[in-house]
């Protein structure tokens, strides 16, 4: 079987967004003239938004190609097992410079009876937040679905949902059906299942260019939405020196930060998957093969293929990487 032997980097596709800013372009680096991108999709098996190889012998190759081509020697053969062709996880970077719409997304059986999807369970890593900035997560109190739908009639939702200010280094775990949105000033990594499926409820009455408001899904969201109330949306964790500590485990995808000031051995043999890094502050060289090196930048994203499971860190200032794999 054929193998991939270096790490991939892939070509950053951005998508313009009523509620995009320019911090993408500003401190992620990203290639664009335009003001207002607010997602910079990293890795995505998404139609119409597939991943293109940006590095080596395989540029130009898309990522629908390489599942075709190295299968299980590419993704791990037990997600080979479970996905075959279909890539399992959309990485993205995401810059609101204006709030997003207040959503939720379905679970695997409704998006699969609905709109022959996966679910769209998410988690969000906080990389930069301005003063006061903010990320609605969940409800604050205890509601029934009538009085949900007496809220959102009277434009009052916001009364009823969690607000949390957030700083660098904050994780959110977003499961399918709660309700959440991005506010103004918040610069994210978002790691999600492969999935465009998004149930906007409300919009804030905002208006494009044009004087069009964007689509609601009410009644769709009615039955996906989870009216559940926790203590608490954050995620807490631990971040070990030079090593790789555990931030979020689910059943779809676990992610890993690694907090790095020198050099790190790495040994992913026993994860059977591919392993994503995203860097979400500072800068990593990925030492591979015979004295290969791929540098990765804050903002930058990079995927070590299963066949691919020994390499060394190294970095000579304090950086963070997000490690990303299938269980």
């Amino acid at each position: 079987m054929k193998k991939i032997n270096y790490p991939l980097k892939f070509e950053p596709i951005l998508q313009e967004k009523i509620w995009g800013g320019e911090k993408l372009r500003t401190l992620l680096y990203k290639k664009t003239i335009q003001k207002n991108i607010g997602e910079s999709w990293e890795i995505s098996g998404v139609a119409g938004n597939i991943s293109i190889v940006a590095n080596g012998e395989l540029k130009g190759e898309s990522l629908e190609s390489l599942l075709t081509i190295y299968k299980d020697t590419f993704v791990g053969e037990k997600v080979f097992e479970a996905f075959a062709y279909q890539f399992p996880l959309l990485l993205k970077f995401i810059d609101a410079k204006d709030v997003l719409s207040l959503q939720l997304h379905p679970n695997d059986a409704l998006a699969k009876e609905r709109h022959n999807s996966f679910g769209k369970t998410e988690m969000w890593y906080v990389m930069q937040a301005d003063q006061d900035a903010n990320l609605i997560v969940g409800f604050k109190e205890k509601i029934t679905k009538e009085e949900y739908l007496e809220k959102l009639k009277n434009k009052a939702l916001l009364s009823i949902l969690n607000v949390d200010q957030v700083a660098a280094g904050d994780v959110y775990f977003i499961p399918t059906g709660r309700i959440h949105a991005i506010g103004a000033g918040v610069l994210l990594a978002e790691i999600q299942q492969t999935s465009d499926i998004t149930y906007r409820i409300y919009d804030w009455d905002r208006q494009d260019a044009e004087g069009n408001y964007r689509e609601l899904h009410t009644e769709l969201a009615i039955d996906a939405i989870d009216y559940k109330v926790q203590k608490s949306y954050k995620s807490e964790y631990q971040a070990r020196l030079n090593a790789s500590s555990n931030i979020i485990d689910c059943a779809y995808f676990t992610t890993n930060i690694i907090a790095i000031n020198k050099s790190l051995h790495v040994d992913n043999s026993d994860k059977d998957s591919f392993v994503i890094y995203m860097c979400v502050s500072g800068k990593v060289e990925f030492h591979y093969g015979n004295d290969s090196v791929e540098e990765l930048l804050m903002g930058e994203t990079i995927l070590m293929p299963a066949s691919l499971n020994t390499f060394e860190l190294l970095t000579n200032t304090a950086s963070k990487l997000l490690e990303v794999y299938i269980k």
